[in-house]
């Protein structure tokens, strides 16, 4: 399915945002990474899945009627091994059913579970002014307390994502602040361009959000993505 496809058929599903699955096989088309991830429609696939994918892996519900996967319950992190899974799988589609009754449960994502690197987020808005707009920031309470983020119109060259990355005030945690590693920066700029360019050129897209996307030394990992279309 094409990603023109994928848009149009969320439109006949009558839904304005993607699932998370979606949300990240949309942008990996765009040369994006992200955790590897398969959609179970039991447990035994799930454990299949595990397997495929290498052990710890995260779970989380697959629904449009729960948005907020944490706070029904919906989301389990750092499973080691079979056992944990299938303890993990049932508790979430008990947790589901009794706080959401009517979610139409599609099934439970099994994810690679991302090792522990430098939070970013990577955000794209539709400014009635300015069009598509692309935001960056360092995760945590950088963004939450300090609104510590930038903003570039699309598209972007590689000198405005640089700009970018470096407008933060925490960037000097990116270059190996305090014996710290530092990322890959040109993994983060690359990130940004394809998140301006999808923005150009999807204009159904109102709103995306990557959050978190985990900066390692060598490349990224989009660990969660949000799409949401005019």
């Amino acid at each position: 399915m094409s990603m023109r496809e994928l848009l149009l058929r969320v439109r006949e599903d009558g839904r304005n945002f993607l699932l998370e699955h979606e949300a990240k096989s949309f942008i990996a088309e765009y040369g994006i990474a992200v955790t590897q991830i398969r959609l179970a429609k039991s447990e035994d696939e799930a454990v299949r899945f595990a397997q495929q994918i290498g052990f710890p892996v995260v779970l989380k519900i697959v629904s449009p009627q729960v948005i907020h996967k944490s706070d029904v319950g919906g989301v389990k992190v750092n499973l080691k091994d079979e056992e944990e899974l299938r303890r993990a799988y049932r508790e979430i589609m008990s947790n589901v059913r009794s706080k959401v009754p009517n979610a139409n449960i599609e099934g439970i994502l099994v994810q690679e579970f991302a090792p522990q690197g430098v939070e970013l987020i990577i955000g794209l808005i539709r400014d009635p002014q300015f069009g598509p707009t692309v935001m960056f920031g360092l995760g945590g309470v950088f963004v939450e307390v300090f609104k510590d983020v930038s903003f570039r119109v699309a598209p972007l060259s590689e000198q405005d994502a640089e700009t970018m990355i470096r407008e933060v005030k925490a960037y000097k945690l990116l270059t190996g602040f305090r014996g710290m590693e530092p990322v890959d920066v040109d993994a983060i700029k690359d990130a940004l361009i394809k998140v301006g360019r999808i923005g150009v050129e999807n204009e159904e897209i109102a709103e995306m959000d990557l959050n978190p996307v985990i900066a390692y030394p060598k490349g990224i990992k989009v660990v969660d993505a949000r799409i949401i279309l005019r």
